[in-house]
């Protein structure tokens, strides 16, 4: 039987579940936190990556086709804050 990739991050959530898994901000809730439509900041998240200059991180650990989501205090998660509030103003 073949793994897809799909399944790998459910795998990798089961085997954290002792307690030592680290905190996770979705998009859904960073869009929430900054009142805007989690479409619209999918959407910026998206063109955001694409400037690798600006936003390096950001674009590094972003995986095509996979849930946008960030340790909690990482700086892949600030530069996306960054990102969506530049767009905002």
């Amino acid at each position: 039987m073949t793994t897809t990739k799909a399944s790998e991050p459910n795998m990798a959530e089961a085997k954290a579940t002792d307690g030592s898994k680290p905190e996770m901000v979705t998009l859904d809730q960073l869009a929430r936190e900054l009142r805007m439509p989690p479409r619209d900041a999918r959407m910026l998240l998206r063109l955001a990556a694409k400037q690798t200059k600006v936003y390096p991180t950001l674009a590094k650990e972003h995986i095509a086709r996979q849930p946008w989501q960030w340790k909690l205090g990482s700086r892949a998660l600030d530069e996306a804050r960054k990102a969506l509030s530049s767009a905002g103003s």
